[in-house]
This record gives structure tokens, C-alpha cells and sequence, in this order.
């Protein structure tokens, strides 16, 4: 009996491993084989093809050491059967070239192009032949690494919908062409804003998960914080690209103290800001000035938010950050790019300056926004006033609100203990 246990609990530990790297390495390795097949709704099954190949022999043989390497491997062998089967293999073996036998890709056929086959799949994914809804959806289940049940959460949509934009979104990228590549000139001009909104969509679900049992995802704000790295040497006279990579470096500096050792979620005003790391801090002041350098007209939508993120980091206690400064940047960034989530941004930076009965008015004009209607901020951040006017009751039943419509379990926890403090 007790082997049997034993033995159980490997094939789980197993398992767990093998969804764990998955979750992990998707985005690669469906990139990977993209760049074989030349069409993602097949990569992505191939992919998946891998991953059922290894939940069948890890827990047999052994959790490889280089785990992520050996589902790209796989994955891209069934990518070589798969073109071997087509009639016009002789073709297609031409154009791939060394793919089929070597791990290296082809040399850039450009000066300034980049060998990153992520960074080609998100100009791929951001085809103006998707709509946007498509864009983020397929973005999402490819780079995110979300399931459809996932997506539907986050953007509180049927789940059956989500599924037939990712289909729709893959048919269309196939139907099309699409090439997998980083295009050049104009074509990259016209999906530069929806690749930066992508990327930064990346980061997003990393930085603060919208489901599962963890808040923070940290592999894919790396593979987000890189791919606005590699994408500001790519286009270095363009503002909004360093701007991007600016807010990135500095809320990554953050992540050390979001959390606890055991995962819980640590509130902005509680962080340990020594705790901050004042290298990708200083990457990102950097990357702001070659972003207002680089700009000559108003600031776009990145500059702002990282100006915001700048005023943050450069508070040493919570107490010390330039609140009006952020309140003003707040309005410019409402009036250039109004959203009801940046109200509500900007509710809060003003509760800091004017005070919670000033920002609980501004909070209650936004509840009968619809896009916040089922938003768990909103009632987060109206608990939050609340409680600091003293009205106790009303913040509980508020913060345990936002933890029914909070899909990420530490969240969830987290606004549950403030719905219990007295």
C-alpha cells in the first residue's frame, strides 16, 4: 500500500509538473512551430500534441532536465511528420530549409530584424485581419497561456463566444496568409499599437493574474518585459515603444514585494519598497527619457501610465509619493484616453490628495458604468473609502462583493480577510 501511495504521488507530482511547464513554455513553443508549419491553429495543436506525449511518459521516466526544450523538441518532430505527410512536401522542405534538421532559424533576411519567433507570433496575432476581440482572445490562449474558460472570465464573456473567436481568429490567419514574420515599413507602423497593446496585455496577466491559484505568473512578465525590450532596439525612434518598455521595467522592479513568501498578495501602501529592485527601476527611467525624447507631439497612452509608475517608484514610503502630480496625469490621461478603469485609477490617486469622501463620489458615479458592472475593483476600491471614513459595515459587505466577482483565488482570500476585519 504504502508503494502504491508512493507512486501515486509521483504520477501527480508528475502531472502537475507537466501542466506547470506547459503553462510556461506554450507561447515557445507554439511560436517554435509556427515558424514550421506557418499556421497556428496547427502549431497549437501540435503543441498540445506534446504536452499529452508527455503527461503519457514523465511520470513513467522522470521529469526531463530541460523540460521546456524537450516539448519544443517533440513538438517540432511532429511538425516534420506532419509536413512529410502533405503532398507537397518537396516544397515546403525548400522553403524551411535547415528547420527540419537544425534548431537554429534561417538568418534575418533583414538588417533590422529580430530572430525571436515569440516576437514574430505577436505580429502575427495582431494581423489587422482579426478584429480587435479576436486579437486579444487568440493573444491570450497562444501567448497567455489561458484556457477559454479563462479568457471568459476576464472579459466576462460566454465562454462559448471566446471559443469561436479563437477558432474564427486561427481560420482567418490561415484563410489570409498571414505571414510569420516581423514586417517591415508601413506594415509595421499599422500593427505597432495593437502589438504594444498585446504585449502589454502579456504582462498584465503575469503581474496580476485574472484566474487560477496564483497572483503572479512571473515567466510571462519576463517573456512581456522582453519582447518590449527587443521591440524598443527594433523601432528606436519610436516614443510609445520605450514608453511601453518604461512602465514594464518599472512595475517589474515591484514584483519581489507583491507578495508574501507564500504568495499572498501585498497591497501597494504595505510593500517593503526596499524590497523594489532599483536596477530594472533605473532601466526604466532610462527608457522614459528615450521615450520623451523621442516625442513631439502630446504624450501617448504608455508615456502617461509610465510617468505614473515613474512618481510611484520614486517614493521611497508610500506616505511620500507625489499624489497631485499623479491626479494631474490622471486627468490627462482621461481626457486623451478615457476609460472607466482609468476613473477609477484616478478615484484613487484623488481620495490620497482630497480625501475618501471626495473619491467615494467619483466611485459611485462609475457604478452604473457597464463595463465595471461586474468589475471586482470597483467594489475593492469603494470598500477600501469606506473603510477609511469609518463606515465598517459597508466596507465588509463591499470587499466580500469584490471577492464573489474575483476569479484569482489569492485575490479572492485576500478580500475576504478584509471583508472580516473588524
Amino acid at each position: 500500500m504504502e508503494r502504491q501511495l508512493t507512486n501515486a504521488s509521483l504520477t501527480a507530482a508528475s502531472r502537475t509538473a507537466v501542466e506547470t511547464v506547459f503553462r510556461i513554455e506554450s507561447p515557445r513553443v507554439v511560436a517554435t512551430v509556427t515558424r514550421l508549419v506557418r499556421d497556428v491553429g496547427i502549431a497549437e495543436e501540435l503543441a498540445q500534441d506534446a504536452l499529452v506525449a508527455a503527461l503519457e511518459q514523465w511520470p513513467r521516466d522522470g521529469v526531463p532536465d530541460n523540460p521546456g526544450a524537450w516539448l519544443t523538441a517533440t513538438a517540432r518532430r511532429r511538425a516534420v511528420d506532419l509536413i512529410r505527410r502533405r503532398e507537397v512536401y518537396a516544397r515546403k522542405l525548400a522553403e524551411i530549409g535547415r528547420d527540419l534538421t537544425e534548431t537554429a532559424p534561417p538568418p534575418p533576411d533583414e538588417p533590422d530584424d529580430f530572430d525571436d519567433d515569440v516576437l514574430r507570433l505577436v505580429f502575427m496575432t495582431c494581423h489587422p485581419v482579426l478584429t480587435p476581440d479576436a486579437r486579444t482572445a487568440l493573444t491570450l490562449r497562444l501567448l497567455g497561456g489561458l484556457t477559454t474558460a479563462e479568457i471568459a472570465r476576464a472579459y466576462l464573456a460566454p465562454e462559448p463566444t471566446v471559443a469561436q473567436r479563437v477558432v474564427r481568429a486561427k481560420r482567418a490567419l490561415a484563410a489570409a496568409n498571414v505571414p510569420f514574420e516581423v514586417p517591415y515599413g508601413p506594415d509595421r507602423a499599422v500593427r505597432l499599437a495593437s502589438v504594444l497593446d498585446v504585449i502589454y496585455l502579456i504582462f498584465n496577466e503575469g503581474y496580476a493574474a485574472t484566474a487560477g491559484d496564483d497572483w503572479l505568473r512571473p515567466a510571462l512578465c519576463e517573456d512581456a518585459l522582453r519582447l518590449a525590450r527587443q521591440l524598443a532596439a527594433l523601432m528606436p525612434k519610436e516614443p510609445e515603444v520605450h514608453a511601453l518598455a518604461a512602465l514594464l521595467e518599472f512595475q517589474a522592479a515591484r514584483t519581489p514585494a507583491r507578495t508574501t513568501p507564500d504568495g499572498t498578495p501585498v497591497l501597494l501602501c504595505d510593500q517593503n519598497r526596499r524590497r523594489w529592485n532599483r536596477a530594472l527601476i533605473a532601466r526604466g527611467i532610462h527608457a522614459l527619457s528615450r521615450a520623451n525624447s523621442a516625442t513631439t507631439g502630446p504624450p501617448g497612452r504608455y508615456t502617461l501610465q509610465a510617468t505614473i509608475a515613474a512618481c510611484h517608484t520614486h517614493a521611497y514610503t508610500y506616505d511620500e509619493t507625489d499624489w497631485p502630480t499623479i491626479v494631474l496625469l490622471y486627468d490627462a490621461l482621461a481626457a486623451r484616453f478615457p476609460s472607466p478603469v482609468v476613473e477609477l485609477n484616478r478615484a484613487v490617486a484623488v481620495s490620497m490628495t482630497d480625501g475618501p469622501t471626495a473619491a467615494l463620489s467619483l466611485v459611485d458615479t462609475l457604478a452604473a458604468e457597464p463595463a465595471l458592472r461586474d468589475y471586482h475593483l470597483l467594489p475593492s476600491v469603494r470598500g477600501d473609502l469606506l473603510h477609511r471614513l469609518g463606515r465598517t459595515a459597508e466596507a465588509r459587505a463591499e470587499f466580500a462583493r469584490a471577492a464573489e466577482l474575483a476569479a484569482n483565488t489569492r485575490e479572492r482570500e485576500l478580500l475576504l480577510r478584509r471583508a472580516e476585519t473588524p
